[in-house]
């Protein structure tokens, strides 16, 4: 792999040692502009938002796995707040194509910068590590990859088939970017691979992208996820949302509606979590009951499965929403 560029005093280390920005730095030329809240303007967490500890030996174990292959996890580069529950339980969502990302997702604390290009020997230190581990179902995101033809469909496409090859009968899901601009070209190099379950998260309602989602499109995500449908109908699709960044109920539940309009099969829904003060702040705290309730909606709209929760990510428990969806 290519040497990482020299730090400079706004710089962030990925924990591959790639350099970035974050907070501050990372988000000060985002179209809207977010104003810290004063302390005392910050919603208190309330009492059923608590995570397993983050460290933790197994988790060490984990990461350690992860810096012997060279290898990126969402789960520490997004600072998951499921990481002790779900490294405890050996899985991980590994991220390729490195740490930095090409765009500043006011809700997401992934470095952003000029990313290296594709490590040729990835996908195999992927299938390695996951041999390794003994797991038997795998996700695989990255970030945003603006800067290649097909936004990093093709090294998507090749990590899946060597997991296939070097384990045999793995279940493997891909959460990938929007592929905006580049979705034909995108879904041509995937084809030669297809995942199990294919993931793209719509993130919020429509309202909040400019905001939320610079140099996203609402109604280009959704195509995305009903023409890989279309391409593959045995490919279970799947997308996500966040509460808490400004939405309201109705709003929440039409952009549930148009997912399903497009023939997602799966939704997760989440509790947002400002990762620092210079990210857009929590707006509400949903409780366990309200996405109860939007679980029961969902599933009357049609979804074969709705996981929703406080602390609900795309990848949590993925094995088990597939086994449920199915």
């Amino acid at each position: 792999m290519d040497a990482a560029p020299l730090a400079s005093s706004h710089d962030s280390v990925t924990a591959l040692g790639q350099h970035g920005s974050r907070s501050r730095e990372k988000l000060a030329r985002i179209p809207v502009k977010i104003v810290p809240l004063e302390r005392a303007d910050v919603l208190p967490k309330p009492p059923w938002l608590r995570a397993r500890p983050m460290m933790s030996e197994t988790v060490t174990g984990m990461a350690s796995i992860l810096r012997e292959h060279r290898l990126h996890s969402v789960c520490e580069e997004a600072m998951c707040p499921n990481i002790g529950e779900c490294f405890a339980q050996r899985t991980a969502t590994f991220m390729i194509l490195g740490g930095i990302c090409t765009r500043r997702c006011a809700f997401c604390d992934v470095a952003h910068g000029r990313p290296l290009p594709p490590d040729d020997d990835e996908p195999a230190r992927l299938a390695d590590a996951v041999a390794a581990l003994g797991l038997r179902y795998v996700v695989i995101t990255s970030v945003d990859r603006d800067d290649l033809r097909d936004g990093g469909a093709a090294h998507f496409s090749r990590c899946v088939a060597l997991l296939r090859e070097r384990v045999p009968g793995i279940r493997v899901e891909v959460l990938t970017p929007d592929f905006r601009g580049r979705i034909d070209r995108a879904l041509d190099a995937l084809s030669a691979a297809w995942p199990d379950v294919f993931n793209h998260n719509v993130e919020t309602v429509p309202s909040m992208y400019r905001a939320a989602r610079a140099g996203a499109d609402y109604r280009g995500s959704l195509a995305l996820l009903r023409r890989v449908k279309q391409a593959n109908d045995a490919i279970v699709t799947k997308s996500g949302l966040m509460v808490g960044l400004g939405e309201s109920d109705e709003a929440l539940l039409q952009t549930m509606r148009d997912i399903r309009e497009h023939e997602v099969d799966v939704l997760t829904i989440g509790q947002y979590l400002a990762p620092s003060k210079f990210h857009m702040p929590v707006t509400r705290y949903v409780s366990p009951e309200a996405f109860a309730a939007f679980r029961k909606e969902g599933l009357r709209m049609g979804f074969r499965e709705v996981v929703a929760g406080p602390l609900v990510r795309s990848s949590y428990h993925a094995d088990e929403t597939l086994t449920a969806a199915r």
